[in-house]
């Protein structure tokens, strides 16, 4: 079995005067960038900025589209028509990959956001509704979704290349989804929990609820909150425990 490993993070989500997160130094230690699109955070330089430098350090880039919600960071609920999401979806994509080409470079998957993404999770019909804008934009466009979910069961029935993702400082319910941001325990703090948490992953091939049940299924990435203070240091911390346990970091395309 391949020991190849992606480490993802969500970044470009500056916009204006507004900063967040130092997209800089993750940039120097994550192998994917996952690209605010200007729903959720995230503007026209600040996509083009941050595309260049994953360019320059070689990392792969993805598109991180959202529910337009700048005040919400994309993290609040809407019900929004089908079509009409579709289209917000390939809308972002297509943003993105024009912010890429403009820097010689191309965008190699998609991750949904926020609200977006911990819906598609849970919502068949949703999923197929990210699903099917994504293959609109391309057949050959990589989905990056959790492990477990609605959203990578919608990629791999319409044909998407599927990455399945894990997330390092997020514990986990027992069928699989995220314990909700709003319930105590829902964030993994600390660098040694945080690697724990990811290194039982790896090796035992499964998500680990926080009641202990095991959930077995591929390990390809583990997704780092930009947004987190603490998220250089436990990018950083995991990049080094991982690589120790032998596996090889490797750019989402490179899997």
């Amino acid at each position: 079995m391949s020991k190849a490993i992606n480490l993802n993070a969500d970044l470009g989500e500056s916009f204006g005067a507004w900063a967040m997160g130092d997209d800089e130094a993750l940039l120097d230690i994550v192998a994917s960038a996952n690209i605010a699109c200007g729903f959720h955070a995230g503007d026209p330089l600040v996509m083009r900025q941050t595309v260049a430098a994953a360019k320059k350090r070689g990392v792969s880039i993805g598109a991180h589209p959202a529910f337009p919600d700048l005040q919400g960071f994309g993290r609040r609920r809407m019900d929004i028509p089908a079509a009409e999401l579709e289209a917000m979806i390939i809308y972002q994509v297509g943003a993105l990959q024009a912010m890429a080409a403009a820097e010689g470079a191309s965008v190699s998957h998609v991750k949904p956001h926020g609200a977006l993404n911990n819906m598609a999770c849970a919502d068949p019909a949703l999923a197929e509704c990210v699903a099917r804008a994504v293959h609109a934009i391309s057949p050959q466009m990589m989905l990056l979704a959790p492990a477990y979910s609605q959203l990578a069961i919608a990629g791999e029935r319409i044909g998407l290349p599927v990455i399945l993702e894990v997330f390092a400082d997020r514990a986990y319910q027992d069928d699989g989804q995220l314990v909700p941001r709003s319930h105590p325990g829902a964030m993994i703090h600390g660098t040694d929990a945080a690697l724990a948490h990811v290194l039982r992953m790896l090796d035992e091939q499964a998500i680990i609820s926080r009641d202990g049940k095991r959930l077995p299924t591929r390990v390809q990435s583990i997704c780092v909150h930009g947004d987190n203070p603490e998220a250089v240091t436990t990018a950083s911390h995991l990049r080094r425990g991982i690589e120790t346990a032998g596996y090889i970091i490797a750019s989402i395309d490179r899997l």
